[in-house]
C-alpha cells in the first residue's frame, strides 16, 4: 500500500514547531539498506512532503559501493527513468546529531500505474504483509541491533580499533560484557541515543554493553506493525552512526569488524495476533503450540533460501562461524541461544520466535519479509520442524547452513519460494546485485594471500 503525501496543513504546522529547520534530507532505501536521497531547501519541501519527488529508479539497486548493476537493467540502456517517491508516515522529524539544523523523511517509490515499485524493500517487506492481512492476522515484530564503536582515526594496515577509554588513557579492548563501568564511562554519547530516539519516535527499549570491544546492543520495542519495526531499525542505524560522530567516534554495524572478536547481530522476534488481537503463539509455559511449531517449520525449511537476505556480504560469512552465539545449523529450541531459531514460551501471552541468524548489516525490510515469508508458508502448509534441540546436542550435517556467499546467492537466485513471496523481478535484481559485488570480490587479492603466498609458493 503506497503512502500519499502529507497535507498542507500537516507540513504547515511541523514547520511552525521547527522553525529553525533549513534543510530537509529526503531518502529511499536501497536494496541493501543504505539510504540515497537528496538535501532540499526549506522554500521548497512543503512541494516534496505534499506531492512527492521524482529519483531514479536505479537508486535503489546498487551495489554495496554505489555502482549501478548493470545485469539488473534499470539503469543501462534504459535512459535510466525517475519512479515517485512519496513520504513516509512517521519519518517526518528532525535530526537532533547534526549541527545546520535539518529534518528527515524516508520515502518509498512507485512506478509509472502508480503501483509499488518492485525493487523497493520497503513495498516488498508490504507485499508479505498482503499474505497475513489475507488471514487476518497482524505479525508482531522488534529487532535487536549490536554495533561496535570505533576510532575515527585508522590506517590502511591498522583499519579498526575500539575507541580510547573516556580520558583517552588505554585503548578499550576489554570485552566486559554487560559492564555497568561501561555504559557510565559511554553515558554522555548513550544518553545522546536516546535523546535522539524519543526525538525521532523510535521506540528504544534497553542499551547494554556487548561481548566484544567497543560493543554494543540496543533493543527496539515490539510494534503490531512490521514496516514500522523495519523503520525504526533503519533510524536507529543512522542515530547511531550520527551521534556516535557528533562524539568523535564512527559506529559500525559490520557483521564481523574484529576477526577474532564477536560479530554483530540484528535478532528478530516474532509473534502473531489475531484479528480479535489475541496472541496466536499462545499455548501452554515451555511448549510451542501447534501454529507457532508450523511458523518455526516454515522459517527453517526455507532458511536456506532466505540465506542471501539474513547474510548479505561477503563479511557477513564471518560471523556465521564456530561460535557460540552465531548459528551455524537450522535448528530451533527453547530458550537456546546456539539455535538459529529460539523459541520464548515462558510468559505464554508472549510467546515468539526469535531469527538468531540475521547480522547487524542487513537490510531490515528484507531481512523480517524474509522471516514472515518462510513463517506464513509454515503456518499455511502446516509444516512440521524437527525435535527442538538441546545445546548439547550434537550438530547434524543435513542441517548446516550454508556458510558461502556464492552458494547463497545461487541458490536465491534459483528459489521459487522467493520469487512466489517477492517476485522474480526483485529475485533477479538483487541476485544481480549480489554478483555483481561478488565478482568484485575476486578481482581483489587480500593481504591474506600475498602474506602466505608472495615468497613461499
Amino acid at each position: 500500500m503506497l503512502p500519499i503525501g502529507f497535507s498542507p496543513a500537516h507540513v504547515a504546522a511541523f514547520f511552525h514547531r521547527h522553525p529553525d529547520i533549513e534543510i530537509l534530507e529526503a531518502f529511499v532505501v536501497d536494496v541493501n539498506g543504505v539510504p540515497r536521497g537528496k538535501w532540499i531547501p526549506r522554500d521548497r519541501a512543503e512541494d516534496v512532503l505534499v506531492s512527492g519527488i521524482n529519483l531514479p529508479r536505479s537508486i535503489l539497486v546498487l551495489d554495496v559501493w554505489g555502482r549501478d548493476v548493470d545485469r539488473a537493467g534499470l539503469a543501462h540502456g534504459t535512459g535510466d527513468p525517475d519512479g515517485l517517491c512519496l513520504p513516509v508516515e512517521g519519518s517526518l522529524c528532525p535530526m537532533p546529531w547534526v549541527e545546520r539544523p535539518m529534518a528527515q523523511v524516508m520515502l518509498t517509490m512507485s512506478d509509472d500505474d502508480g503501483l509499488p515499485f518492485f525493487a523497493d524493500s520497503r513495498q516488498l517487506l508490504d507485499r508479505v504483509l498482503d499474505r497475513y492481512r489475507a488471514l487476518n492476522l497482524t505479525p508482531v515484530v522488534a529487532t535487536e541491533l549490536e554495533f561496535y564503536l570505533i576510532d575515527r582515526h585508522r590506517t590502511p594496515l591498522d583499519p579498526v580499533r575500539p575507541p580510547k577509554s573516556e580520558h583517552g588513557r588505554w585503548q578499550a579492548w576489554q570485552t566486559q560484557v554487560l559492564s555497568i563501568a561501561e555504559l557510565h564511562d559511554n553515558g554522555p554519547l548513550l544518553s545522546d541515543i536516546a535523546d535522539a530516539c524519543r526525538a525521532m519516535a523510535v521506540p528504544a527499549d534497553s542499551t547494554l554493553r556487548e561481548n566484544g570491544p567497543g560493543q554494543f546492543e540496543i533493543n527496539l520495542k515490539h510494534v503490531a506493525d512490521a514496516l514500522a519495526a523495519a523503520d525504526h531499525a533503519v533510524m536507529l542505524k543512522r542515530i547511531v552512526r550520527g551521534v556516535a560522530a557528533r562524539h568523535g567516534l564512527d559506529a559500525t554495524f559490520m557483521a564481523k569488524p574484529y576477526g577474532d572478536h564477536e560479530g554483530s547481530g540484528m535478532h528478530i522476534h516474532f509473534s502473531l495476533l489475531d484479528a480479535e488481537g489475541k496472541p496466536v503463539f499462545a499455548g501452554p509455559p515451555d511448549q510451542a503450540n501447534l501454529s507457532l511449531r508450523h511458523a518455526v517449520g516454515g522459517v527453517l525449511k526455507h532458511m536456506g533460501d532466505c540465506m542471501v537476505l539474513f547474510a548479505p556480504h561477503n563479511n557477513s560469512y564471518r560471523r556465521l562461524w564456530l561460535s557460540e552465539h552465531s548459528p551455524t545449523v537450522a535448528s530451533w529450541g527453547y530458550d537456546n541461544r546456539n539455535a538459529a531459531v529460539r523459541v520464548v514460551t515462558s510468559s505464554p501471552n508472549a510467546s515468539r520466535l526469535e531469527n538468531r541468524v540475521p547480522g547487524a548489516d542487513v537490510n531490515p525490510y528484507l531481512a523480517i519479509a524474509g522471516l514472515l515469508a518462510s513463517a506464513h508458508h509454515g503456518l499455511v502448509a502446516e509444516i512440521e520442524p524437527p525435535p527442538p534441540a538441546r545445546p548439547s546436542d550434537p550438530v547434524p550435517d543435513s542441517q548446516r547452513l550454508p556458510v558461502i556467499w556464492e552458494r547463497t546467492i545461487e541458490r536465491f537466485a534459483s528459489s521459487s519460494f522467493i520469487a512466489d513471496y517477492l517476485g522474480e523481478s526483485f529475485r533477479s535484481v538483487f541476485a544481480a546485485t549480489k554478483r555483481q559485488e561478488l565478482d568484485e570480490y575476486r578481482l581483489r587479492v587480500t593481504d591474506v594471500e600475498y602474506d602466505a603466498y608472495l615468497r613461499t609458493v
